[in-house]
C-alpha cells in the first residue's frame, strides 16, 4: 500500500526491457486499469508500452512513484496469456520483461483501427439517369456500404459521378469498420474424401476437440500420406466451437503452398505471422487476434506469443524441425512451449511429423501423447524406393562430385520428361578457398569459421556473422595469380557440375541465401511444382513439406554430411533430414526412386532409410538414448560465456564453474572452449550441464549464476535450457 499517494491506486507493470519483476506505478484518478491492460508508462526518459501484471505491488513512497500515463483501448491480455509469459521466464531463465517484449511486437496495434468514411444508398433518386450512373445505383442497390473510390472501380467511373450523386443526395456518409484480415473460414467448405487410414487418424483429433481439454496427439504419417488434410479436420472441429486456432510452421517458403491448401479446405486464406509480412498487415493480424475475430493464424514461431482472446487448438507442423528452437534473448523451442501453452490454456495441441523427434516418440510410448498413425501414402502412392551408393565403389570422375550412378539415374529421368532433385545441405559454391602455391585459407576476420565462397555473387561470405569482401584473382598472402582453388562443394558448384552433363536441361537452385529473398523463393518452387524445371538443386529448403507432382527421382550428394559432429542429435537430424528430402519423390504415385551417395552405406542411418523401417532406427536411437541419460531420459543446458578478448571469456567461465553447487543429480562439464570459438570478435566458452530427468534443472543454473562473479566488462552470459545446438 503506498501511503499519502496522490493518485487513487498503485499497478504492478511489465515492461519490455530485461527486468526480472514488474515495476510499480500509480494509477491516476478516474482511470481504470485491470491484469493484462496495456500501457503508455514512463521509464528513464522514455515513454515506453507494458502490460498491468498480477501480483501485490511494492511499498514505495509515494514522491518516488510515477503514474502510468495512457491506457490503451485494447482488449486485456489473457490471463492464460500472462501465465504462460511466466512460465516460459521461470522455463528459460529470461527475465519476463524480454518474454513480454515478444508479446508487444506490433505497438501501433494497441489503438483500434480507424473507421473509414464510406457512403450509403438513401431513398433519394438522381435528376436524371446516364448510363454511367445507372451502373453505379445498380451496384449499390442492397444497402452495402462502399468507398468512394471503391464503388467508382466497381461501376467502371470516374469519382465525379460518384461525388455529383452523393450531392443530390442519393448517397449518405456512413463510417465503415476496418476490413478484416481474411474472409471467416467455413469448416464446412470442402470437406475431404479421406482414406480409412486418414478417417480413423481425424476422428481421433477431432474426439480431442470435443473433450475440449488438453491433450498432446502426435501425428506420425509418412511424407505424402495427407497430414495436413488430417489436422485440417482438427482446424474444421475447433472452428465450429467458435475458437481460435494457432497453426506453427517451419519455414516461410512453406507458408504460400500452405495457404492455398487452406483455402482450397476452408474457402479463404489463414492469417499470416512471420517476419516477412508488412508491417501494417503484422499490426492488423495482432489486433485481430486479439479482439478474437481472426480465427486462424498460421505462422512462425513468434506466433505463439500473439494474444489470442480465444485460443482452441495449436498444430505444431513438422514438428521436429530445428527451425522451431529460437537461440536469440529469448532460447526457446516453440514446440514445447506450444505444448505448455496448451496445458495452461485446457485445449488441445497436435504434432505433425513424418520423422518425429525421438522426444515426441518417447512420450507417446510412454503414453503422455495419443499417437495416431498414417502408414501409407494418399491414394495409396508408392514410397521412393531407396538405395545407397557406396562412393569407394562408384566414385566420381575427377573433379567431379556426382557418381556415374547417380548421373545415370538423372539422365533417365529427364528421357521420361520427369524432374529430378539434388540435396546438398551446404551454402554457396564451396565451404573453403585456399592458395595451392602457399596454403593460405580464406578465414573470417571477426570469427573461427572459413570463408564460404559464393561464385554466383563473386563473393566470400560468412555464414555466422554476415562478413563478406570480394573473391580476390591473388592470394593475398604470397601475392601468386590464378591459383585460388575452391575446395569441396556447395549447391552451386552442383549446379555447375549438372550443366557440364546436362546443358539443355532447365536448372534451378534453391538455397536460403538466394538473391531476391522470400519471394523469389516462392516463385521458384511454384516454377517447379508446376513443370517448368527439370533438375532442381537445393539446400535443406527442399525438403520441408513442398508438393513436386513430376518429381520422380531425389540424389543426395554427400549423406554423410550430417553425421560428422559431436551433435547428440546427429543420427536423429540425419535420419529426418534424409527421410524428409528423399520423401519429395513419387508424392502423385509415379514410380521414383532416391539414391545416397554415402561413404558409409552400412551406418544404421542408412540402413535405416533404405529399408523403410523407421521404428528400427527408433527403437535403437532411444535406447542409445537412454544408455546415456540424454534428452528426453536426462536433461542438458547450455551456458555460453562471451567476451571481447579470450581471457576475460575464460576467466569468467571458470569463475562460473567454480560457484556450480553440488548436487548429486547434476553435474557441469567444462569450461571448454565452443567449437565455433570466435563469432562476430566475441570469444566463446561453454559449459554443458548434464542432469538426471527429475532433476531441478533451472535451480541449479539459477543458483549457480547468483553464486558466480557479476557480469562485467564485455562479459555476456547465454542460458539455453534444452539445446538444440552445440557450436
Amino acid at each position: 500500500m503506498i501511503k499519502d499517494s496522490p493518485f487513487d491506486a498503485a499497478a504492478p507493470v511489465l515492461v519490455p526491457m530485461p527486468a526480472e519483476r514488474p515495476y510499480t506505478y500509480a494509477v491516476p484518478p478516474g482511470m481504470r486499469v485491470v491484469p493484462g491492460s496495456i500501457v503508455r508508462v514512463p521509464l528513464g526518459p522514455r515513454q515506453v508500452a507494458g502490460i498491468v501484471w498480477d501480483g501485490t505491488v511494492e511499498a514505495v513512497e509515494a514522491r518516488k512513484l510515477r503514474p502510468i500515463e495512457h491506457v490503451f483501448d485494447c482488449p486485456p491480455i489473457p490471463e492464460p496469456m500472462r501465465r504462460f509469459v511466466d512460465w516460459v521466464s521461470q522455463y528459460t531463465l529470461s527475465p519476463p520483461g524480454m518474454v513480454a517484449r515478444m508479446l508487444l511486437r506490433a505497438p501501433e496495434a494497441f489503438d483500434p483501427e480507424p473507421w473509414i468514411e464510406g457512403l450509403q444508398r438513401t431513398a433519394a433518386e438522381p435528376d436524371r439517369i446516364t448510363a454511367a450512373r445507372a451502373r453505379v445505383l445498380d451496384i449499390a442497390e442492397g444497402g452495402l456500404a462502399w468507398t468512394r473510390s471503391g464503388l467508382a472501380h466497381a461501376a467502371g467511373v470516374s469519382s465525379t459521378v460518384i461525388d455529383g450523386l452523393k450531392a443530390q443526395g442519393v448517397f449518405e456518409q456512413v463510417m465503415i469498420p476496418p476490413r478484416p484480415v481474411v474472409a471467416a473460414p467455413d469448416p464446412g467448405y470442402a470437406t475431404p474424401a479421406l482414406m480409412p487410414d486418414q478417417q480413423a487418424a481425424a476422428d481421433t483429433l477431432r474426439a480431442g476437440m470435443e473433450k475440449g481439454t488438453f491433450g498432446v496427439t502426435l501425428l506420425d504419417g509418412v511424407t505424402g500420406s495427407g497430414k495436413t488434410e488430417v489436422y485440417f479436420e482438427a482446424v474444421a472441429a475447433a472452428l465450429e466451437q467458435g475458437r481460435q486456432v494457432l497453426i506453427l510452421l517451419p519455414e516461410i517458403a512453406l507458408t504460400h503452398a500452405f495457404l492455398e491448401r487452406f483455402q482450397d479446405r476452408f474457402g479463404t486464406k489463414p492469417g499470416e505471422w512471420h517476419s516477412d509480412l508488412p508491417p501494417r498487415m503484422r499490426e492488423k493480424v495482432w489486433r485481430q487476434a486479439a479482439e478474437g475475430s481472426l480465427k486462424v493464424v498460421a505462422g512462425a514461431r513468434s506466433a505463439l506469443f500473439l494474444p489470442f482472446r480465444d485460443l482452441g487448438l495449436i498444430v505444431v507442423d513438422e514438428e521436429h524441425d530445428p527451425a522451431y528452437k529460437q537461440e536469440d534473448r529469448v532460447f526457446y523451442n516453440a514446440r514445447d512451449m506450444a505444448v505448455v501453452r496448451g496445458h495452461i490454456g485446457n485445449f488441445p495441441v497436435v504434432l505433425a511429423s513424418a520423422t518425429p523427434s525421438v522426444e515426441s516418440r518417447v512420450n507417446a510410448d510412454q503414453g503422455r501423447y495419443r499417437r495416431a498413425v498414417l502408414s501409407a501414402r494418399f491414394a495409396e502412392a508408392a514410397l521412393p524406393a531407396l538405395r545407397t551408393v557406396d562412393m569407394r565403389r562408384a566414385p566420381p570422375a575427377r573433379g567431379g562430385f556426382l557418381s556415374p550412378v547417380l548421373i545415370g539415374a538423372i539422365r533417365q529421368t529427364l528421357e521420361k520428361q520427369e524432374q529430378a532433385l539434388l540435396f546438398l545441405n551446404r551454402r554457396g559454391y564451396a565451404p573453403l578457398t585456399l592458395c595451392r602455391v602457399c596454403g593460405h585459407r580464406f578465414g573470417c576476420p571477426v570469427c573461427s569459421a572459413w570463408l564460404v565462397e559464393h561464385r554466383f555473387r563473386g563473393q566470400l561470405v560468412c555464414h555466422h556473422c554476415g562478413h563478406s569482401e570480394k573473391r580476390p584473382e591473388a592470394c593475398p598472402e604470397c601475392g601468386t595469380f590464378d591459383h585460388l582453388v575452391a575446395c569441396g562443394p556447395g549447391v552451386e558448384r552442383i549446379a555447375e557440375e549438372v550443366v557440364e552433363h546436362f546443358p539443355d536441361a532447365r536448372t534451378i537452385v534453391l538455397s536460403s541465401d538466394m538473391l531476391g529473398g522470400v519471394r523469389r523463393l516462392r516463385l521458384e518452387l511454384e516454377a517447379i511444382a508446376n513443370g517448368e524445371a527439370d533438375i532442381v538443386i537445393g539446400t535443406q529448403l527442399v525438403a520441408k513439406g513442398h508438393n513436386f507432382p513430376n518429381m520422380t527421382l531425389v540424389g543426395v550428394v554427400d549423406a554423410d554430411l550430417g553425421l560428422a559432429n559431436g551433435d547428440p542429435r546427429a543420427a536423429e537430424r540425419t535420419f529426418q533430414l534424409l527421410s524428409q528430402v528423399t520423401g519429395r519423390a513419387g508424392r502423385t504415385g509415379k514410380k521414383s526412386s532416391g539414391l545416397l551417395q554415402t561413404f558409409q552405406p552400412d551406418h544404421p542411418v542408412m540402413q535405416a532409410i533404405v529399408s523403410g523401417n523407421a521404428e528400427t532406427f527408433y527403437e535403437r536411437e532411444i535406447a542409445e538414448r537412454e544408455r546415456a541419460a540424454l534428452p528426453p531420459f536426462g536433461r542438458l543446458s547450455g551456458i555460453i560465456v562471451s567476451a571481447a578478448s579470450r581471457a576475460e571469456a575464460e576467466g569468467h567461465a571458470r569463475a562460473l564453474r567454480r560457484a556450480a553447487p553440488e548436487a548429486a543429480d547434476i553435474f557441469v562439464l567444462g569450461p571448454a572452449e565452443a567449437p565455433l570459438a570466435l563469432i562476430a570478435g566475441r570469444h566463446r566458452f561453454r559449459l554443458l550441464i548434464h542432469g538426471q530427468r527429475r532433476a531441478d534443472m533451472q535451480g541449479f543454473v539459477r543458483a549457480m549464476l547468483a553464486a558466480g562473479p557479476k557480469v562485467r566488462g564485455s562479459v555476456r552470459i547465454q542460458v539455453d535450457i534444452d539445446p538444440q545446438s552445440f557450436l
